[in-house]
């Protein structure tokens, strides 16, 4: 019996990343999250999931849509991408829960004069009419510089912000802080 739930176990983990081009986890002081990317940075779209976990009982899943591509910042090679991320989010503790479809895009900077660093940027937003259940608007951002380790790793350094507003009563950091994390390319 124990041996099928190893197995299971290890199937699980295997099978995701069988159909990804990579994978990264991200830690602040007060949450932790996993990304799967399905498409390589060379494809014209990207798909995404990942999920997050804050402190307290707060889950965060998202699932992105990009339509991307190759281009260039000044003479810096860069990729960007354009589409949307849908968020959803439960807070056990203060017993609420929504999500919003947010448009936006992201950009990673390649510096050639120093190979394998890049800066990565993410801005995508919500407004009332694309969000739903406790939220009335949404923001994600994300900053990152990375360093490619090897081949098929890299390390990274950012800032993460997840914000939300409740119609006159505030707002919420679902998820905020300095953040370090690595990702694998398959």
């Amino acid at each position: 019996m124990k041996a099928s739930r190893i197995s299971l176990v290890l199937l699980s983990l295997v099978t995701p990343t069988a159909f990804a081009a990579d994978a990264d986890i991200s830690l602040t002081n007060d949450s932790a999250k996993g990304q799967i990317n399905f498409f390589e940075t060379n494809s014209d779209m990207q798909l995404g999931a990942g999920y997050t976990y804050h402190e307290g009982k707060r889950h965060i899943g998202n699932i992105d849509f990009h339509a991307q591509g190759r281009t260039a910042l000044g003479n810096l090679p860069t990729t960007a991408g354009l589409g949307f991320r849908a968020l959803a989010w439960d807070d056990d503790r203060r017993r609420r829960d929504g999500g919003a479809v947010a448009l936006g895009g992201f950009a990673t900077v390649n510096i050639p004069d120093a190979p394998g660093l890049s800066f990565t940027g993410g801005l995508h937003y919500a407004p009332s009419i694309l969000s739903f259940g406790d939220s009335e608007d949404a923001t994600s951002l994300e900053l990152r510089g990375s360093y490619r380790i090897i081949r098929n790793a890299e390390v990274f350094l950012g800032y993460r912000y997840i914000n939300t507003n409740f119609e006159g009563r505030g707002d919420l950091n679902l998820d905020e802080g300095v953040m370090a994390g690595m990702k694998l390319f398959f």
